[in-house]
């Protein structure tokens, strides 16, 4: 979070984190498209439409004397490029972390989440995330609730999840909301802010 407080202004960075093809440039153009602004994302694919370092757009609420300014960004789930995940993570202040709910894909999950696990290490418990079992109009899917037992989720402080179809924009405005709410929280509990109207 930066607060500037000559412009009144307050930023702040989310990422869309996951694995390749679980839905995370589906998710950020449908989460634009909510506010009608789906041209606004800036997306550096590949001549395969695939992102070769992250897809980014900015979203701006004001009341009478502040902005907030919302940073977004996925991370590339390509392994080629996987150097380039922890650039686009630095300073982020929430995650929402993208799964592809295929049964056939369950592993991936797996080593994606412990790859953003391994990032942050000791400091996870400060970092708000938002699990996003994509694909929901899938028929194959696998079960949520094993996911998370095998990932200890009841461990974590701030974590919580939630179901999304990406292609059919379902879930995606929630998941933001959600995020939001829980980036906001710790800095109002930390006394980095004192209110937001």
């Amino acid at each position: 979070m930066i607060i500037d407080h000559l412009a009144k202004t307050i930023s702040i960075k989310i990422v869309y984190f996951g694995p390749a093809m679980s839905g995370k440039t589906t998710s950020i153009k449908a989460l634009f498209s909510e506010f009608g602004k789906e041209e606004e994302v800036c997306s550096i694919e590949s001549t395969i439409e695939r992102t070769l370092f992250f897809d980014y757009g900015t979203v701006t609420f004001q009341n009478q004397e502040w902005k907030l300014k919302i940073h977004i960004y996925t991370t590339t789930g390509q392994d080629f490029y996987f150097v380039t995940r922890p650039i686009t993570l630095r300073a982020v202040d929430g995650v929402i972390f993208v799964i592809d709910s295929h049964e056939d894909v369950y592993d991936r999950n797996l080593i994606s989440w412990n790859e953003l696990i391994g990032y942050f290490k000791e400091s996870i418990d400060n970092l708000p995330i938002i699990i996003a079992f994509n694909k929901q109009d899938l028929e194959n899917k696998f079960n949520s609730i094993d996911f998370l037992k095998e990932i200890r989720f009841q461990k974590y402080k701030n974590i919580d999840s939630r179901y999304t179809s990406a292609l059919k924009g379902e879930g995606i405005i929630e998941c933001f909301e959600d995020i939001l709410r829980q980036i906001l929280k710790k800095y109002y509990d930390h006394k980095l802010i004192s209110a937001i109207n």
